[in-house]
């Protein structure tokens, strides 16, 4: 069962998870970048309110920490409405999403977090419930099992997924609004740093949140985490204001590097270049050269490289680029410059 703002385990927050929620902005005018996107939902948004109507199911999708959960409880704000949060990992049986839903008042909202790893069985059970607005329940087993249909409130589902490409066809077509989240800039970034600690009563020049914001891998969780690690070095061997130097000076002790790779990332390349000679090598043969998991590597490592565009995927495997031979300060070997990177480089050099 779900409760509001909680998990379905009914865990309480703790004190870190307080200090989330309050960095977290609660009206769109708080909200900093995607700014398309919440353009866009302002209008569905007041169109609904002005229909008296429940808003259209919401699926947001994005690598991990810009801002899915966040927005999405600033759209059920807006609609006036109450928000349930649960993620697809924990509800286990159909019994559970039944639960659920059929405590759902109208108008309410559901927020499902990493909604492509809901089990089939229980996916089936949102069909009609995201469409009709029905719960079909089976009662008993074999010859004697009857269907009951049970009406459910109208309902707005908010799903939010890092890999949309894992959600089934029949679920994905029900959702109404499909938005894509895109990384920060770095300017959108240093504005998120600069508002969280003014929340968190840090001490914060412009030179301070923009290296900060540098180094954030385009994502505002990844930055506000960096923020506070700083303000940790800035208030014991500082004077508690953080600056630009003390921000690299503390980043550089975290291992952060000027453009976010932290050692995992470093330790990819490396393994890349010195074990492979630069590549190709398959997923699980690197995973097992650095000793980390590969889903690790695949879904929190691998996508800002590829961003970077630091390595590449090949159908034989991982390879460097030359971006990031260049980013280790090495030169790429003559069988990794492709005849357009070789004019480039006389281009350069002239």
């Amino acid at each position: 069962m779900t409760e509001d703002r909680l998990n379905t385990t009914g865990y309480n927050q703790i004190e870190d998870e307080d200090i989330e929620l309050k960095l977290r902005p609660a009206r769109f005018d708080e909200y900093i970048g995607q700014e398309k996107i919440k353009e866009n939902m302002q209008v569905f948004v007041q169109a609904a309110l002005n229909r008296g109507e429940t808003l259209d199911h919401v699926l947001l999708y994005g690598q991990p920490g810009l801002g899915k959960t966040t927005l999405s409880s600033i759209i059920a704000g807006a609609m006036n409405a109450r928000l349930r949060i649960t993620a697809g990992p924990a509800i286990e049986r159909p019994g559970d999403m039944a639960a659920i839903l059929n405590d759902l008042n109208e108008g309410d909202f559901l927020f499902i977090d990493e909604i492509h790893r809901l089990n089939r069985n229980i996916e089936e059970i949102l069909y009609s419930a995201m469409e009709d607005f029905v719960l079909d329940i089976v009662i008993g087993k074999g010859p004697g099992a009857r269907s009951i249909r049970l009406e459910l409130p109208r309902f707005t589902l908010v799903g939010a997924t890092t890999r949309i490409g894992l959600l089934t066809a029949p679920l994905r077509d029900r959702f109404g609004v499909v938005h894509h989240l895109e990384p920060y800039k770095v300017e959108e970034l240093s504005t998120i740093v600069t508002r969280s600690a003014k929340v968190l009563d840090v001490g914060m020049t412009p030179e301070g949140a923009k290296e900060i914001a540098r180094r954030a891998r385009g994502t505002p969780r990844i930055a506000n985490r960096l923020l506070k690690r700083v303000r940790d070095f800035a208030q014991v061997q500082y004077d508690g204001n953080v600056t630009g130097d003390v921000a690299k000076s503390s980043l550089d002790r975290l291992d952060i590097d000027p453009v976010g790779l932290d050692s995992v990332d470093k330790k990819i390349l490396w393994a890349i270049i010195e074990k492979f000679g630069g590549g190709p090598v398959g997923l699980d043969t690197l995973a097992a050269s650095i000793d980390e998991e590969a889903g690790t590597i695949e879904d929190v490592a691998e996508p800002y490289l590829l961003q970077l565009g630091f390595i590449q995927r090949t159908p034989r495997g991982r390879t460097v680029t030359r971006l990031g031979y260049n980013h280790l300060g090495l030169r790429p070997p003559i069988t990794h410059i492709t005849p357009h990177e070789e004019q480039l480089n006389l281009y350069e050099s002239k």
